[in-house]
């Protein structure tokens, strides 16, 4: 396995929240100490894990796609792929407010398209959120088979970062983006792909391998 971490700790996302609950937390304690502060320092440590991304370990063997977010498997069914207009085999994570939020890549490939779509915020763990929250949709070529990677807001989030662009080279583990408060992301395959977990599996991004496809890698 290699080390893939080519970022802070604390996710840059969170710096400003860090900052601001930690000098609300000072103000508070140096005013009237544990009595006044306890509820801020819950406030505190709880921003500070949140925006936590840890570097991982990205898994060296071939033909994987590895999962791009830390969370829960919902989904792992034959869908329609309504991005790049096919049938799929379609994995889904859900991330609750505890989970690392920090988007990584699920395979090595090159973007094709990029589409943003707003929506609602209903609970990203119910299966119409795929079709009706705010969503950011990324197609990549990986070695000629076609890889779609959604992000999908939920109840609590009101924000979805990419920080990719179209004709980037994407590699396996690459941060790409990060969604706060509570989200999902679904993981559209080609019908070739062996599914690796299944639902209620609980997976962390870079490191749990979903899926092997037959060349992906060669």
């Amino acid at each position: 396995m290699a080390v893939n971490y080519p970022h802070p700790i604390i996710a840059r996302e969170g710096w400003p929240h860090v900052a601001i609950s930690g000098a609300v937390l000072f103000l508070v304690h140096s005013m009237g100490g544990w009595a006044w502060s306890w509820p801020f320092w819950i406030i505190f440590i709880f921003v500070v894990q949140f925006f936590r991304d840890p570097g991982r370990l990205v898994p060296v063997a071939k033909d994987t796609v590895l999962s791009p977010a830390d969370g829960r498997v919902i989904v792992v069914e034959k869908a329609f792929d309504p991005y790049a207009k096919r049938e799929a085999l379609k994995i889904s994570v859900f991330m609750n407010v505890f989970n690392v939020h920090s988007n990584r890549a699920a395979v090595n490939g090159v973007v094709k398209a990029i589409e943003y779509f707003p929506g609602k915020f209903v609970n990203a763990d119910l299966d119409k959120a795929s079709e009706e929250n705010e969503r950011n949709a990324v197609i990549i070529d990986a070695n000629g088979h076609t890889i779609t990677l959604v992000q999908v807001a939920g109840l609590i989030a009101r924000r979805i970062l990419c920080y990719i662009r179209l004709g980037d080279r994407l590699k396996k583990g690459e941060r790409y983006g990060f969604i706060r408060f509570g989200s999902r992301v679904d993981v559209y395959l080609p019908l070739t792909a062996e599914p690796l977990v299944t639902v209620g599996e609980k997976v962390s991004a870079t490191t749990t391998i979903l899926a092997k496809i037959p060349g992906l890698d060669s």
